[in-house]
């Protein structure tokens, strides 16, 4: 293995965060495409919106499954080369998905998107956790989450406008076209930008090892199994709830989702101002208990409107606390950083999974309202947790 560099800035080491912010945001747009389209798809494939549904899990399980193959093949082959070849495979599934004749068929080509985008959004944190201290990572990573962000305000609107008027399909054509387009720009720049951090071996058994045996790490991923059940797995629900709530249009349900990215902006504009005034504890007490407490509030309103307000609320709750977490997970192994933060968003995803067919189980047995109480709670109680866990402080870090 070779050895580390100390870590430099963003400049220093010609980061192209542009370019790693557009992977980012395809990789989320395209998870989150589908959830005002819901309700489309399950009128086109004349099924019901539970069953709908399994589009959300069949990309978000392989997303969280091939972070068992991307993080060591990043560590091994280099990051940005690895990220190239994902993009490539995300780009190719996704245009696919566009011509898919039912149900089965889109979910199966979903789902290799999905183990595509896999190694998209891990791949590029830890890329900056090679080349940024951990003092400004948060930072740097928040920089980089724009991408993501702009995904969440996006998703809303794009899937609601074309649900409303152009057809569910429209929507893979535009991905795959801005996939393609930023694969060309990201093929341009690798040979520019230095690799820090590669290991001899592809599958370094021994890393996986240390992350298992210790103690602050395995709670950790823990936790983020949990969070990703209780806070996006709840997510996409809302906006089926919308239609079927206030009888609105999938253009109108897009827009009030989009909030969720104002909110979310807001974080990423004053993450460094929000770390000082409440430090990371704090900033998981505060997010998670702004979710909970939205949610809470959500399903008493009587008026759409308000659900504006509502989604700003989880947006910037929710980046609040996993902020804090993502942050965390770039410092768990850094000798093996790509197999650390693939480990993590593993968890994330195969929670959100998870999370995603459970509250669509629960919505068909007790609806809505039962079902995201459920929800709230979950979120409030691991927020707790969270914060007895940040309160303890860095923990130290397992060595080779």
């Amino acid at each position: 293995m070779s050895g580390i560099g100390p870590p430099t800035s963003l400049a220093q080491s010609r980061l192209p965060l542009g370019l790693l912010a557009a992977a980012g945001f395809l990789s989320a747009l395209g998870a989150r495409i589908v959830d005002p389209l819901l309700a489309v798809l399950a009128r086109d494939f004349q099924t019901s919106v539970a069953t709908a549904s399994v589009l959300v899990a069949a990309f978000t399980l392989p997303y969280g499954m091939n972070q068992l193959l991307i993080g060591p093949l990043g560590d091994r082959f280099g990051k940005l080369r690895v990220l190239l070849v994902a993009l490539c495979g995300y780009t190719i599934f996704m245009t696919a998905c566009a011509f898919a004749s039912g149900l089965p068929a889109l979910t199966l080509l979903r789902a290799c998107a999905g183990a595509c985008s896999g190694g998209l959004i891990p791949t590029c944190m830890a890329y900056i956790g090679d080349t940024v201290p951990y003092a400004n990572r948060q930072v740097a990573l928040g920089r980089f989450l724009t991408g993501v962000v702009l995904a969440q305000a996006a998703s809303g609107p794009l899937g609601g406008l074309f649900g409303e008027f152009f057809g569910w399909r429209g929507v893979f054509v535009l991905l795959g076209g801005t996939g393609f387009c930023v694969a060309l720009l990201l093929a341009r720049q690798i040979r520019l930008v230095p690799e820090t951090n590669r290991q001899s071996s592809a599958f370094n058994r021994r890393n996986y090892g240390l992350l298992l045996r210790h103690r602050p790490a395995r709670l950790l991923l823990l936790m983020t199994l949990i969070e990703g059940a209780w806070l996006p797995g709840a997510f996409p629900f809302i906006a089926p709830y919308l239609v079927e709530r206030f009888d609105l249009s999938y253009a109108a349900v897009g827009f009030i989702l989009s909030a969720f990215g104002l909110g979310a902006f807001f974080y990423t504009y004053y993450a460094p101002f929000l770390l000082r005034i409440f430090g990371e504890a704090g900033l998981v007490l505060a997010g998670g208990t702004l979710v909970a407490g939205s949610m809470a509030v959500a399903f008493q309103l009587q008026s759409w409107p308000l659900f504006i307000g509502v989604e700003m609320a989880l947006g910037l709750g929710y980046f609040m606390l996993h902020g804090v977490m993502q942050a965390r997970a770039t410092e768990l192994l850094p000798a093996a950083r790509a197999t650390a933060v693939s480990s993590f968003i593993f968890m994330l995803f195969l929670g959100q999974a998870i999370g995603a067919l459970a509250m669509g189980t629960n919505i068909g047995i007790w609806g809505y309202r039962v079902a995201f109480h459920i929800n709230l709670i979950g979120v409030f109680v691991l927020t707790l947790f969270l914060f007895v866990y940040m309160r303890r402080g860095r923990p130290a870090i397992p060595t080779l």
